[in-house]
């Protein structure tokens, strides 16, 4: 990422940012549904921020770490 582009503080909850890491690890880009390519390439720009940017080490979650993020996200969903 460009060091001189605007940018913006995000808190995630580690077990969403671990939650998303994977998803984003599995699935296809080319086969997630856009409007614009910019979607897209926001997708991979946010999987590399997880990947290498959080305080959190997301990026080397355990498939048990994973289940259990799985898990507290979708506690109490109610849908």
């Amino acid at each position: 990422m460009e060091s001189d582009l605007p940018t913006v503080t995000l808190r995630l909850w580690r077990a969403d940012a671990i939650v998303l890491f994977d998803w984003l690890m599995s699935t296809e880009l080319d086969s997630v549904p856009i409007t614009h390519p910019a979607q897209k390439q926001a997708l991979a720009d946010l999987l590399s921020r997880l990947e290498y940017g959080v305080d959190a080490d997301v990026a080397g979650s355990t498939s048990e770490e994973i289940a259990a993020a799985q898990k507290e996200v979708a506690r109490d969903m109610g849908w």
